[in-house]
């Protein structure tokens, strides 16, 4: 694993702390040479908010990350039409990365792989750095498909903290979570977003 770039996809929306510990830790852990950020454009297994673009998504992250020289944020999904799909950006980004990539997931939603695009084609593409999440046991990963995959494990707290919790907060009008860094709130105050419930299904 040591050199590798790190891929860490997500919504991110918003990204909140807990994104920068996972990616923190997969890089020190690991010894990669690089994380990068690669905020989805049309997520196939989530909602989307109307008030809320992937280019403010892209911009949070891009914000969020700028004091860290050894992360990078990529508009590979952003610019692509249609659904985000991560074997997709893997083969379109294997070929740049030399040094060999690997991907950065959380348990929970590594857990689903099977509802992901070409699922066995996916595990076999590169190793998975997982996160734990609360509630997901390390044993489901023992058996097929991922028995012939290539998994490691971050050591680290379980992680309990979800965008959909910071949104809900906002939107309730309890403010913005301490959890939320500093530049991804200020811009979410300063574009007023996640004030109404608005979401419409990706297509």
């Amino acid at each position: 694993m040591i050199g590798r770039i790190g891929l860490f996809g997500g919504t991110f929306n918003p990204l909140h702390s807990a994104h920068l510990l996972v990616a923190k830790s997969a890089y020190e852990q690991f010894g990669l040479s690089k994380v990068v950020f690669i905020p989805s454009g049309i997520p196939p297994h989530k909602e989307i908010m109307t008030n809320v673009t992937k280019e403010d998504r892209y911009a949070m992250v891009k914000r969020a990350i700028a004091p860290f020289p050894y992360f990078s944020v990529s508009r590979i999904e952003i610019d692509r039409d249609g659904l985000s799909y991560t074997i997709d950006t893997i083969r379109a980004l294997q070929g740049a990365y030399p040094q060999g990539l690997c991907f950065i997931v959380g348990a929970d939603l590594l857990s689903q792989i099977e509802t992901w695009k070409e699922p066995d084609k996916l595990l076999e593409s590169v190793p998975f750095v997982i996160a734990p999440r609360n509630g997901i046991s390390k044993d489901i990963f023992a058996a097929p498909p991922f028995d012939k995959a290539r998994l490691s494990f971050l050591e680290m707290d379980e992680v309990d903290l979800s965008s959909t919790w910071v949104r809900d907060q906002i939107r309730r009008g309890e403010g913005i979570p301490d959890c939320v860094p500093e530049p991804v709130a200020s811009y979410i105050e300063e574009h007023g977003l996640y004030q109404h419930r608005e979401p419409v299904p990706a297509k």
